[in-house]
């Protein structure tokens, strides 16, 4: 007798490009991420949880259930992207797009880091070595991002106003050819 799963009509996968298009309209709904640099970011979205049918003919329990997110945005004749996550059922919407669209934002860093900070530019042979090399980079990615919130551009200079230090009247730099002369 066998313990694996078999495919019969109650047990049959269904296509995502099939199943968001046969969601009812009150599913999808326009969730704003993030603030972009012209205006806000945000899209139509819906999320169901699914158990997701790959390879799931070997296992003798169906797999666990899944978030799958899709994103739809107005305009377009069908679904742009798709997310599976495993995050937990009372998860809400907003987060799950949120960690969906941070994707961009941790690969644009991980090639900073790589490219600007010199984790890419290792070449040791020890892992010791690579660990060392690997710290001081992240360390330096990590002053940057520190410094970068001081001095945000969204909020003028993070709120923090530069400005020249006065200079009073009557100084003189020190080697000037007016300069008092000192003992």
């Amino acid at each position: 007798m066998s313990k694996r799963l078999h495919r019969n009509a109650a047990h049959r996968p269904v296509a995502v490009k099939q199943l968001a298009p046969a969601l009812p309209a009150s599913a999808w709904k326009t969730v704003t991420w993030r603030e972009g640099a012209r205006h806000k970011l945000r899209s139509r979205f819906a999320a169901v949880r699914v158990r997701p049918a790959h390879r799931d003919h070997l296992p003798s329990e169906p797999y666990a259930e899944e978030w799958l997110l899709m994103e739809w945005p107005n305009g377009e004749p069908k679904p742009t992207r798709y997310w599976l996550s495993t995050l937990p059922p009372q998860t809400r919407l907003t987060a799950l797009v949120r960690l969906a669209k941070h994707r961009r934002i941790i690969e644009r860093d991980y090639e900073e880091l790589k490219q600007e900070l010199g984790l890419g530019h290792y070449e040791g042979r020890s892992w010791r070595g690579f660990h060392d090399h690997a710290t001081l980079c992240i360390a330096a990615c990590g002053f940057l991002v520190i410094e970068r919130t001081r001095f945000s551009p969204s909020t003028g200079a993070g709120g923090l106003e530069l400005r020249a230090a006065r200079i009073p009247p009557h100084f003189q730099p020190r080697g000037s050819p007016r300069a008092r002369r000192t003992a």
